[in-house]
């Protein structure tokens, strides 16, 4: 799989690890933990799911299913997917080296974080809490700098990054803490 789909293979790998789902319910819970700012259509889930099914990571699973209209009875075929013994192992594999120190990378792992290792989760928190350190140290710079010209909301907006990158770091130093206490 493309480096760029890893989250959303990891989501959906994860989600089916609990049993089978419909597109539908895959596509909804994905955006649940992915976030309501994330765009998912069905125009880039299926293909996925078509490339997992090729690689052997899930199948499908058909079943017909009845739906009623006003006029006739329709039969359709249901399709559901589940997660194969490769796709566990994948999954497995994806927990330990799936690299979440950006937003989006970090809230999916973190929605996962059950059956991530101990240890990795620790490597994971730090490696977040490093690289939000990079972030206040740039937007400090950048902010002291003050650079004539700027939008005074721009300002404001990196003021704002700032103080959200630093409360960040301390719930990450809150979280690293529990997890050593409780090794």
């Amino acid at each position: 799989m493309a480096q760029r789909s890893e989250p959303l293979e990891f989501t959906l790998l994860g989600l089916l690890a609990n049993g089978p789902l419909h597109g539908y319910e895959l596509r909804k819970r994905s955006l649940t933990i992915m976030g309501p700012f994330r765009a998912l259509s069905f125009g880039s889930l299926y293909p996925l799911l078509k490339r997992m099914a090729e690689g052997g990571l899930i199948e499908v699973i058909e079943g017909s299913s009845s739906s009623a209209s006003k006029s006739s009875k329709s039969r359709r075929t249901r399709i559901a997917y589940q997660i194969t013994k490769s796709g566990l192992e994948r999954f497995e594999e994806l927990t330990e080296t799936l690299d979440a120190t950006e937003d989006e990378a970090f809230g999916v792992h973190f929605a996962f974080f059950g059956p991530t290792s101990h240890s990795n989760r620790v490597r994971i928190l730090e490696a977040r809490r490093r690289r939000l350190r990079e972030k206040t140290d740039l937007l400090r710079h950048e902010l002291e700098r003050s650079p004539i010209g700027l939008d005074k909301y721009f300002i404001e907006w990196r003021r704002h990054s700032l103080d959200s990158a630093e409360r960040e770091i301390a719930w990450l130093d809150e979280m690293i803490k529990a997890e050593r206490k409780s090794q």
